[in-house]
């Protein structure tokens, strides 16, 4: 009796396995043809039944799972069933369907990043940055930029959970994104090009470019640590954020980008004493950075210092004589004592000594205007269609009686009216 209960079990096996490799079989030919609904529905008739075979089929199965539900898009779906089907060939000691994983992965990042980016495009940054993400999964060595674009996504959206820790995992990875690029100069125009690789080889063997250079790209450490504590402080988590930034300029202290971000970071929570510190740390790192000086600029010329901002703003147009907003900041800084001017000028009265002070304020206010007419005429040459700052000189002119300069101005804004 034993004898013939081990016989039935063994032919139960064995019919078990038979209709296993049938039905897979023929669901290996709808993925074939791409008849990936169908395939879906078959597979899903034999789930229970695969659960319980020979690791040889499970394995197939898997393996049939993941084309079917890639060829669905349902990315998530495909990548759990290849990662199945690693862990039993893994513990199985098999190796026939894992071999043909590495070009189907690296398809299937590229499907997934096309996919993200039509995603981005319709705004639709939720299913953006998770499939971003899940390309980084893939290949976590090779694929930490994925990671990065995955968390700008996640901001866009404002997923700020999911974008912080995504951007703890590329901090804790070290990663800067730095890369090589390459630069190119046409001789015709002068006009410097970044190419890629490629390119630049080809411009290389011809006559038409000049001035090859190679560079490194700008670190992204310094944005991923600043987004880390704007999240943070957004959170309500003030000291997390400012360890965060520490941390980080501990192992980079020379690090400008790194400062730079420390001292945006104590703007954002109001802290000008410390900011203005910074920016003075980095202008020794930096001398010759007419941003710099222009931040130090804002911030002296709201804490009412005057002269000490108006120092910066000049040294940030000699360092620069094209940044266009070190003129007009300067110029506002200069016209803010016009205010002070027309409520002395209107509070006084008719006699005869109160007509010779208005006089007297009447002229000093003249002398603020004759002073900033310099700075608006340069940055005029800098954008020569900023109808803002050409309204500003046409009133100027205006009101120092320049009649030719005021019609010459008001005929440059009407030419620039639609």
């Amino acid at each position: 009796m034993k004898q013939i209960v081990i016989s039935l079990v063994f032919a139960s096996f064995f019919m078990f396995g038979f209709s296993q490799k049938k039905e897979l079989k023929s669901i290996k030919k709808m993925v074939s043809k791409k008849a990936f609904s169908e395939a879906k529905s078959n597979l899903e008739s034999i789930e229970g039944l695969v659960a319980n075979a020979e690791a040889k089929y499970q394995t197939q199965y898997q393996f049939l799972l993941g084309n079917t539900l890639n060829g669905l898009k349902d990315y998530e779906g495909a990548v759990a069933a290849f990662r199945t089907l690693e862990s039993l060939e893994s513990s199985n000691g098999l190796s026939k369907y894992s071999s043909e994983l590495p070009a189907i992965y690296q398809q299937l990042t590229a499907d997934l990043v096309n996919s993200a980016i039509e995603d981005n495009k319709t705004k639709n940054y939720e299913s953006s940055f998770k499939k971003l993400f899940l390309s980084y999964e893939l290949d976590k060595v090779n694929n930490q930029d994925y990671l990065y674009y995955a968390a700008s996504s996640a901001i866009n959206g404002e997923f700020y959970q999911e974008a912080l820790d995504f951007y703890l995992t590329l901090k804790k990875n070290n990663y800067t994104g730095i890369t090589k690029e390459y630069y190119v100069t046409d001789k015709e125009s002068g006009e410097e090009s970044l190419v890629s690789k490629q390119e630049f080889d080809l411009y290389k063997k011809s006559k038409t470019h000049t001035n090859f250079r190679e560079a490194d790209s700008e670190s992204r450490l310094p944005e991923i640590v600043k987004n880390i504590a704007l999240i943070y402080v957004q959170q309500g988590e003030v000291e997390q954020a400012i360890e965060a930034i520490s941390e980080a300029r501990a192992k980079n202290p020379k690090d400008l980008g790194l400062l730079l971000t420390e001292a945006d970071l104590y703007i954002k929570l109001d802290d000008k004493e410390k900011f203005a510190e910074l920016m003075k740390e980095a202008i020794e790192q930096d001398p010759s950075n007419p941003i710099l000086y222009f931040n130090l600029g804002v911030i002296n010329a709201g804490q009412g210092n005057h002269e000490d901002a108006r120092k910066y703003y000049e040294k940030s147009i000699e360092l620069d004589p094209a940044y266009k907003a070190s003129y007009l900041n300067l110029v506002s800084l200069i016209l803010d004592g016009e205010k002070e001017l027309v409520d002395e000028m209107n509070s006084l009265g008719n006699s005869r000594a109160d007509n010779i002070k208005y006089d007297k304020l009447l002229l000093k206010r003249e002398g603020l205007y004759r002073e900033v007419v310099p700075y608006l005429e340069k940055s005029l040459g800098i954008d020569a269609k900023d109808t803002e700052v050409l309204t500003m000189l046409k009133n100027i002119y205006g009101t120092l009686g320049e009649t030719e300069k005021f019609r010459e101005i008001k005929a440059k804004i009407e030419a620039l009216e639609p």
